[in-house]
Formats: structure tokens, sequence, C-alpha cells
């Protein structure tokens, strides 16, 4: 699996798995552990959520999960990249230890690889960065960033930061519909060599069914959907975390890892779908 390098020199796999929408159903609870069960047998070890996703229902399935796989020796704990997200009204100096207690004991972990401010709130964005700094020197979490946030909150954010700037990584909905941040944010983040976070990058799956894409993935062997994830891929500085279920579309977008487009592909998908000519608001789901 390709990584990403972080700004404190770790590093964390460019394609990870989504799991909104998951612990919200009782009935679908064991379709869900079987799906994330299925994920780590195929090699996934990065893994997104967040406080918000079920009500704390998606980390609980993925605590259970990883407990699991864990004590069969399937997976070690340090092989895992969990991430997940706090609401904003969490994100006060009192208030974000307690939330991020809730999420460590839902997934059974002692800490959380990167914890990301799902996004902003009314909290002062200063006070957020003292309570995440105090989470990483307290061993809670290991590094933290932020979520849905623009170039003007991300530079509010830096100010807020002040000499040191270790936020991270910051998640935001990009596809090849959805081109928007490439004109400003994507390259205000690669200046400061902090990686984006794609979500939805197969468009929660619309893409598998775009003719354009399609006709263009066929010469290649793959799917329209494979393509389009590929294609968020080979963004320098981008890592994807697309929701799967079944074990056919899990092993689908990790194929779609590896898969490196050409120059002339990469046109074809420009004329398909043009980048972006100016700046527009920031696309969110």
């Amino acid at each position: 699996m390709p990584t990403i390098r972080l700004l404190d020199g770790s590093t964390m796999p460019s394609l990870g798995l989504g799991t909104w929408r998951m612990g919200e159903s009782r009935s679908q609870r064991a379709a869900e552990l079987a799906a994330l069960r299925c994920a780590l047998d195929l090699g996934y070890r990065l893994i997104d959520t967040a406080e918000m996703y079920g009500e704390g229902g998606a980390e609980q399935v993925i605590g259970e999960a990883l407990a699991a796989a864990m004590r069969a020796g399937d997976v070690a704990r340090e092989n895992l990249f969990v991430v997940s997200k706090a609401y904003p009204h969490h994100a006060g100096r009192k208030s974000l230890p307690q939330a991020c207690t809730q999420s460590l004991q839902r997934l059974g972990l002692d800490h959380i690889d990167l914890y990301l401010l799902h996004w902003r709130g009314s909290v002062p964005l200063s006070e957020t960065v003292d309570a995440m700094r105090e989470l990483v020197a307290a061993g809670r979490i290991r590094r933290w960033g932020v979520s849905n946030f623009d170039v003007d909150d991300l530079q509010e954010l830096a100010e807020a930061c002040g000499a040191e700037f270790d936020c991270v990584a910051n998640q935001v909905y990009f596809s090849v519909t959805e081109r928007g941040l490439e004109h400003s944010l994507l390259p205000w983040q690669r200046q400061r060599n902090m990686p984006l976070m794609a979500y939805s990058p197969i468009d929660q799956g619309a893409l598998a069914s775009d003719k354009g894409l399609a006709q263009i993935a066929q010469g290649l062997g793959v799917s329209s959907a494979q393509l389009a994830l590929a294609w968020v891929l080979s963004r320098p500085g981008v890592l994807a975390i697309p929701k799967a279920v079944r074990e056919s579309h899990l092993a689908d977008n990790l194929a779609a890892a590896s898969l490196v487009l050409g120059d002339d592909v990469l046109a074809q998908i420009d004329r398909l779908h043009p980048p972006p000519r100016r700046k527009g608001p920031l696309a969110m789901i």
C-alpha cells in the first residue's frame, strides 16, 4: 500500500476505509462487522470514522471488529491507523478531552492515530488548538487535524497555531466531479506538506455509472469507479477514504490504489470533468 508522509515524519496509508452511515442500525451490525473484518483481511490498515457516525455507533462497530482481529492475531495495533472526528460543539478545552475519552472507549483503544475537528463551529480555533495539543501531550491522540476547512479557515488556524503549525491533515470532499479545491486549497496544503484526505472520492458510488469515465476505463480494463478513485489518488499529497461494504468493492478499491494513469488518460479526464478556473465554495456533504 502506498503511503503519505505527514508533517511529523510519520506516514499513513494513501487508501483507507470510510465508515459513514455505519452503526446506525442494529440490523446491519453483522454485515458491517463482516465488512470491516474483510477489509482488514484484504490489507486495509487505515480506518476513518467520527463520533457523529451513528452517534458513536460506527466507533463501537469498529472497536468490536478491531478487537476481534487483534485477538486472532490478524493485525497488530501498531500497524493500524485509526482516524476519528469530534463534533464542533465538543471542540473546547474541557469538552474535547471528554469527547476523545468517549471515542476511545467505543473504539476500545488507548490512543487515536489522527483526531480531527469535523467542521468549524463557535469554539475559538485557538482553544481547539490548545485542547488538541494537550491530548497529544497526554498520549491520547498521536496527532491532530481538521475536516471541511477551506483556505481562509486554514489561514486562521495557522495564526492560532503560532510558530508551529502542527495540524497534519485536512479531510474534505474531493472527487473528479468536485474539483473546486484544486484552485486554491490543494495548492495551499501542498506548499505546507499538509496531506488532503478525500472523502466521497467516488461521489458516494455515483461515479460508478458515469458514462464518460466508463469509456475511458474500458480501455484500461477497469471500472469507472476504479478510474475515479485512481484519479483522486494520483493527485500529489492526496489520500482517499471511500466507503465500501461488499467484498468485491473493497477489493476493487484496493486494486485502484495500484493503478497508474498516463498523461493521455489524465488529459481525457480533464476534458470530461475540467479543473476549476476560479475559486468556488468548498463542497460538503
